[in-house]
Order: structure tokens, then C-alpha cells, then sequence
């Protein structure tokens, strides 16, 4: 590229905006050195990280780069044996820090992947040891602190001891020579505590006198007493004077030991902060990150020129590269097309610079190896033969270096001569660089140049749209119309006669009117397309509104069913929960009841094991409602097995009770229950009696369980062995021994005899609804 570009398209002006987006002076000295680059692949490069920035900046809203100073001077002064003083050895230590801070910040981060700042940040060496170093012998504020070393903290002690005595002394003459003083205070002269003492005294204080009044009237004197102690005062100064400049250079020489390191780490750290500046600008903007190729190819959707502020720009939608290469801006000066012409450019250059550009996302822009511009003043009343010599100057060196990877600009091109010479010549020169495959965006005024955009293949016309209402440019450029002339229109609207209007309209020719009454129609129907292009959009965007209304009253729906179902589920819950808490209350009365009844505790067990059981399971929103008794015209008696529809149990029909009732038996639990809640299941045949061999114990009716509590221990274990021996006669593959909890001798008991039993072949304690460990089951 050449600097005269940097000059036309106002590039400058971006990099100085860049440049205060830097948080460093690395950061600073970079942004002022960049340019734009000719290599498509390191045109990505520059993107992309500059894409990674802006993605943190997204995400976290800033990046930790305070701290960070331009350290490479003073690391040279301590190569070549340099001693820093306190602040450039601080400005080490900070910046090691800030490159720290930054590298933990980056690898904090779990999203996004960020490889270009993950890569470069691993490369920052922390250097513990030397900021600890620094940080342990000079202080926040630069000074070189009483711990840099033993030595120097004696030296300190007895400056201040010195100190001290010396003020006690003069102290004492300025309470007891009050009037031999001009002010009753201690000051310095030449490093040395003198006093102020009145010209006529003198004699009397006596000592050396080091400086005076202007007046004369009071001379500074160091009397006698104190002489001797301000002298081991800066004796003592001398020393400390040398001894901090031993800890500096041993923390310069420690500096220059970490040379490359810290040359890496500022190389880094500049490189991040460059990156983050080309981010923040992008922000700034508004701008988005464009695609690049090197096909000549240029698309900008409502891109804006990046010097004009926002409120103020009007942006436009660009494209250039494809079905034609040159675009021709025609119309009235005043109306824009500079500014066109000078985005499109100074986007160009920002883009292969790595800067994002001012429009929306999708974009994409081309990568050239020159950027040419002849842009002059559009507004100038004259355009004198010098000004025509000085484009025409430009406009030869332009053309000599023009190949297929060249964005040229031209503004008025053949302006400031004679308007017919001037059009041939403007079509001269752009046929011959559309011959060289460059791209080529120029602007003119002359009407001729309406018809070559028509007649030229690869080339189209523009022009910026004009207000006849406002009599105002609106700036908007329109792609394929060209500008037209609107002087009668103009007029018209001014309260120029219509006579005056017709007649001038009259020297028109008939090929002129021709063209301005086509650029008229196209105009009309580029904007009819465009209000019917907006009517189709607004009509899309009101029909995705209704589909997501739609969507989200559904979704509504769906949640309003579900708390329906978790409401009726939570109300049954606790219907089922009331029944079970009064089928609790029944049971524990029975319970204690059971001495009279002779009930035996696992036939409780039973009874609870119904009562978990019958609680109905509604947590599917599917769940069906109660059954519902099958239709059916079996008529039910007593001896029927039935389905308790209410309990989900199943029982025994004891008896009829009246015409609609029955009374069940389910469990230990008789049960009153209608005929619509019983469901048949099946009804007992009377048994027909074999003759069959069966040999049988004497207790060959024993029960499944055996109840030793309240039994003695030697009675217990004889009754468990006959129960042992009736049951294995009685074929039970298992039974239960209930003995109770108690003090759990008795459980022992009946385990141990189960050990020792050969027929027992297993036993466990019982399971929840079995009694727990109060009950052990055995398996023959």
C-alpha cells in the first residue's frame, strides 16, 4: 500500500482511535505501527484473534492488562551492566505480576476454547523468585525499604538516632535562645539542621552559618553543639546512599539473569494487549467480524462509515466482485457518493488490517494488494486546468500499477474540463482498468456515463437516493438505478414558473428525455420492490410471532395439565393417607385387644402389609381412574373370590347382606362392600376326595408360624423342636418363629437351634412386613 491512501481514506484517524483502546504502551507502540496486510493468510490470522478478544470481552466484559509497562529499556541497561533505580525495578515486578493475573485469567476460562490467547499465555513465565525479590526490597511507592538488607537497616537505626539527638539539642535553643531566633523551628541548609538565627546574635550562638535571608535580617547557623553530630549524620547518609545502590545493582544483575524471560513475557503481553485493542474498537463500533477471500469479492450488508458517528450515518448494503466489477455512481454532487466511495475503501483497508468493520454479521470483504484513490473536493464551485493536471498525474501513476488484485476509487472522474471531453475520457480510462480485472468504484456527475454502465458487460450503475420532497439527499445508496438530474423538479418545488420549467425541458433532447423518464420508472419500481419486500418480511416476522405465541401456549397447556394431574395426585394422597391413619388408629386398638381376641402378631403384620398395600400408585398422569366393575351378569354368593375395587385387595365373599351389600372377607379384615366395587374373579368347586396314601403327624395341622413370646427359655426351645418336627411332616417349605424383641436371648436361642438343625437349610430375621428381628424365618 501506499502512505498517499493512508492519507485519502483517513486511516490515520483509525489507528489513533485504536491506539487509545490499548491499555499499555506495548500495546500503544503496536497499534501505531500497524498497516494493512496483502497476505489473505495473515489477514485471518489478524481475524481471528481479534475474533477471540471480542469473544472474551463478550463473555466477561474485560481482560486484567493494568499493570503493564514497557520494561525492554531498562531489561538492556541491566545487560550491559546498568543499575535501575527503585521504580524501573517496580515496573519489572508489576509487570511480571500483570502477566501473571493474565495468564490465569485466560486459563480460568472453560468457554470458549480460545486457542491463539491459550497459546500465547502459556508461553509468560511467572518469575516468582525475581518479583518476590523486587516486591521484598522496594516498597509500593519506590522506595527502597529498611529489609533490602541487615546492613542497610542499621544504617537507617542511626540516621534516625542522629536525627533525633540533633533535634533534641536545637529543640533546647530554640526554648532557651527564643529571642536570638527570627522562628522558634529547626530547619535544613545543605543537608544539615541549622537555625534561624537574627543578624545581631551572631556572635552569641556561635557555629557555622550556611545560608541567609534575601533580607539579610537572618542567617542559617549551625551552632558548634551540633556540628560534630551532623557530620556522622551524613556520614551515615553516605552509607546508606551506597548500600541501596548495592541492592540495586544486585537487582539488576538479577534482572539481567531472566533476560529472555522477561523479552518473552513483554513480547506476550504486547501482543495480547494489540489483540484486545482491535477488540475493543471492534465494540466500539459496533462492528462485526468479516469473511475475507482473495477473489476480488466484496459483500457489505448496512455497513457504516467508521468516522461518522452513528446518529449521523446512513448505512448501506455494498456488493462488488461477482456478476459485475465496477460500479458507477451517477447524480448531483452533495448527495453522498464520496462518502461511499471512502467507506467501501476505508473498510477494505481496516479488514486486512485485522480491525472488524462497522456492519452487520455476514459480510465479506476481499484482500488486495493496492488500494488506489483519486478523491478530491466534490464540493469545489471550480474545478481550475491545475486541479484536472493534478488528478490526471494521479490517475497515470494509478494506472501503472493496476492488476486483478486492485481496488481503485475514483471520485468525479474526468471532471475539471470540457463535460464531453471530459465523459470520453472518463470511459477511456474505465475501460481500461476494467480490461486489467481490477475493481473499480467511481462516481461522476456526467450523464453520459448513465448509458456505459448499460452497455458494458461487468458493470452496473448506482446512484444515491435524492428527496424531492425535503430537497435532501437521504443518502441510501441504490444498487443497478443511476442517478438522475433533478434540476426542474428542484425548481419547481423552489416557485420557478412553470412556463420557465417547460421551456427549458423543450432543449432537451429526445435520447436525454428518454433516459431520465427510464431512471424514473426504474426508481418507482425499486421502491415498489421494496415495500413489497418489506410488507413479505413484516409479514413473516407477524407469522414466526404467532408461532411462537402458539408454541408457548401450548407449552402453557402442557404445564396447567401437569399441576392438574400433581394437584389431583397430591389430593388423593392424602385421602389415601387419612383412610390409612383411621385404618391405623382401628388397628392399634385391636392391638391392644389381641390378649382377648388370640390373635397372634403376625397375623397383624398381615393386616398392615394390607393396609401398605391398598394405597393406590398415582404417579403416571396416564393413571386410569378407579376401575370400574366389569359389566357382567354373574350374580355373586357366598364362597366367591372377589376383587376389592376400592383396596385393590382381593377377598372372600362370607355372606350376602342385603340386595346391593356384601360382607368380604379380606385378610383378618371383614369388610362391608357394595356390589358395584366387587369384581369376580372365580368361584370354588366343590373338591372331589381322591384316595391317596398320606402319611401325617400328629400336629399335622400346625400353622406356618409358631409364637414363643412370654415363653420361658427351656420351654421355648422345646416347643420350637415339636414345632420343628409337625412342620417338616406337614411339608411347610418355611415357617415363622416370632419370639419378640426383648433383651434378644430367645432370638439367639432359636438361631442357634437352627444351626444345629439338619433339615433347616437356612433362616433370616423377618423382613419389614414379616416383624423384623422380633421374628426369625427358617427354610427346610
Amino acid at each position: 500500500m501506499n502512505d498517499r491512501i493512508y492519507h485519502v481514506l483517513e486511516y490515520r484517524k483509525i489507528i489513533d482511535m485504536l491506539k487509545d483502546q490499548a491499555a499499555s504502551a506495548l500495546g500503544k507502540e503496536k497499534t501505531l505501527a500497524l498497516k494493512p496486510s496483502s497476505s489473505l493468510e495473515q489477514v485471518n490470522k489478524l481475524q481471528e484473534e481479534t475474533d477471540e478478544a471480542a469473544q472474551v470481552l463478550r463473555l466477561k466484559g474485560h481482560i486484567p492488562l493494568g499493570g503493564i509497562f514497557d520494561i525492554k529499556p531498562s531489561i538492556k541497561r541491566t545487560v550491559i551492566g546498568g543499575i535501575l533505580n527503585p521504580m524501573e525495578c517496580l515496573d519489572i515486578a508489576s509487570t511480571i505480576y500483570g502477566g501473571k493475573q493474565l495468564k490465569s485469567f485466560i486459563a480460568d476460562m472453560e468457554e470458549p476454547e480460545l486457542p491463539i490467547l491459550r497459546e500465547l499465555t502459556e508461553q509468560i513465565m511467572p518469575l516468582n523468585d525475581l518479583e518476590r525479590q523486587i516486591k521484598s526490597c522496594i516498597d509500593d511507592h519506590g522506595h527502597v525499604m529498611d529489609g533490602a538488607s541487615d546492613k542497610l537497616r542499621t544504617i537507617r537505626s542511626k540516621i534516625r538516632t542522629n536525627e533525633s539527638r540533633i533535634r533534641d539539642r536545637l529543640e533546647n535553643f530554640t526554648r532557651t535562645k527564643t529571642k536570638m531566633l527570627s522562628d522558634a523551628i529547626v530547619t535544613i541548609r545543605n543537608d544539615r539542621y541549622v537555625l534561624p538565627v537574627k543578624q545581631e546574635y551572631r556572635g552569641a550562638i556561635g557555629g557555622i552559618v550556611h545560608d541567609q535571608s534575601s533580607s539579610g535580617a537572618t542567617l542559617f547557623i549551625e551552632p558548634q553543639a551540633v556540628v560534630d553530630l551532623n557530620n556522622q549524620l551524613s556520614e551515615a547518609r553516605a552509607q546508606e546512599k551506597n548500600e541501596i545502590e548495592r541492592i540495586l545493582r544486585d537487582l539488576s544483575e538479577r534482572i539481567a539473569e531472566d533476560e529472555a524471560f522477561l523479552y518473552k513475557n513483554v513480547e506476550v503481553l504486547a501482543e495480547v494487549d494489540f489483540m484486545f485493542a482491535r477488540a475493543k474498537l471492534g465494540k466500539l463500533m459496533r462492528a462485526s467480524m468479516p469473511k475475507m477471500n482473495d477473489q476480488g469479492y466484496i459483500h457489505m450488508k448496512q455497513a457504516r462509515h467508521p468516522l461518522i458517528t452513528e446518529d449521523e450515518v446512513v448505512p448501506n448494503d455494498v456488493e462488488i466482485g461477482k456478476e459485475y466489477t465496477s460500479i458507477v455512481i451517477t447524480g448531483p454532487n452533495t448527495g453522498g457518493k464520496t462518502v461511499t466511495l471512502k467507506m467501501v475503501g476505508l473498510c477494505t483497508l481496516m479488514a486486512q488490517s485485522g480491525l472488524q468493520i462497522p456492519a452487520l454479521d455476514g459480510c465479506e470483504l476481499a484482500v488486495f494488494s493496492n488500494v488506489f484513490a483519486d478523491i478530491g473536493d466534490e464540493q469545489s464551485i471550480e474545478q481550475s486546468l491545475s486541479t484536472f493536471s493534478s488528478h490526471m498525474t494521479n490517475i497515470v501513476d494509478i494506472l501503472k500499477n493496476i492488476d486483478d488484485k486492485t481496488l481503485v476509487l475514483f471520485d468525479e472522474l474526468g471532471a475539471g474540463t470540457d463535460p464531453q471531453e471530459g465523459a470520453a475520457l472518463a470511459m477511456a480510462i474505465l475501460d481500461e482498468v476494467v480490461g486489467r480485472g481490477a475493481r473499480i468504484i467511481a462516481t461522476t456527475h456526467y450523464p453520459e456515463l448513465k448509458a456505459y454502465g448499460y452497455n458494458r458487460k461487468g458493470v452496473i450503475n448506482a446512484s444515491v437516493e435524492f428527496d424531492i420532497q425535503t430537497l435532501k439527499p437521504t443518502y441510501r445508496l441504490l444498487i443497478g438505478v443511476p442517478g438522475r438530474s433533478n434540476a426542474f423538479e428542484i425548481s419547481r418545488r423552489l416557485g420557478l414558473e412553470e412556463d420557465i420549467i417547460n421551456t427549458a425541458k423543450s432543449h432537451i433532447g429526445t435520447d436525454s428525455k428518454s433516459v431520465e423518464n427510464m431512471i424514473a420508472s426504474l426508481e418507482e419500481s425499486r421502491r415498489g420492490a421494496e415495500r413489497d419486500y418489506e410488507e413479505a418480511d413484516r409479514t413473516l416476522a407477524e407469522a414466526e410471532q404467532l408461532k411462537m405465541d402458539l408454541e408457548r401456549q401450548w407449552q402453557e397447556l402442557d404445564n396447567k395439565r401437569e399441576e392438574l394431574y400433581k394437584k389431583a395426585e397430591q389430593k388423593a394422597e392424602k385421602a389415601v393417607q387419612k383412610a390409612r391413619e383411621e385404618a391405623e388408629a382401628i388397628v392399634s386398638e385391636l392391638r391392644s385387644m389381641k390378649n382377648q381376641s388370640g390373635l397372634k402378631e403376625h397375623e397383624w403384620i398381615e393386616a398392615r402389609k394390607m393396609l401398605d398395600e391398598a394405597q393406590p400408585d398415582l404417579s403416571k398422569k396416564q393413571q386410569a381412574g378407579t376401575p370400574k366393575a366389569k359389566d357382567t351378569k354373574q350374580q355373586l354368593e357366598a364362597g366367591d373370590e372377589v376383587k376389592l375395587l376400592t383396596l385393590n385387595q382381593k377377598g372372600t365373599i362370607l355372606e350376602k347382606v342385603n340386595d346391593k351389600e356384601f360382607l368380604v372377607q379380606a385378610g383378618i379384615m371383614k369388610i362391608k362392600a357394595k356390589q358395584k366395587d366387587l369384581q369376580f374373579i372365580k368361584r370354588e368347586q366343590p373338591l372331589v376326595e381322591k384316595p391317596m396314601a398320606t402319611v401325617k403327624g400328629s400336629s399335622y395341622h400346625v400353622k406356618t408360624e409358631l409364637d414363643l413370646r412370654g415363653e420361658r427359655y427351656e420351654n421355648a426351645l422345646q416347643q420350637l423342636e415339636k414345632y420343628v418336627d409337625d412342620a417338616l411332616l406337614a411339608g411347610y417349605p418355611r415357617v415363622s418363629i416370632i419370639h419378640g424383641k426383648g433383651t434378644g436371648a430367645l432370638r439367639n436361642g432359636v438361631q442357634d437351634f437352627a444351626k444345629k438343625h439338619s433339615r433347616i437349610t437356612n433362616y433370616r430375621s423377618g423382613g419389614m412386613n414379616e416383624g423384623g428381628s422380633g421374628v426369625t424365618v427358617l427354610e427346610f
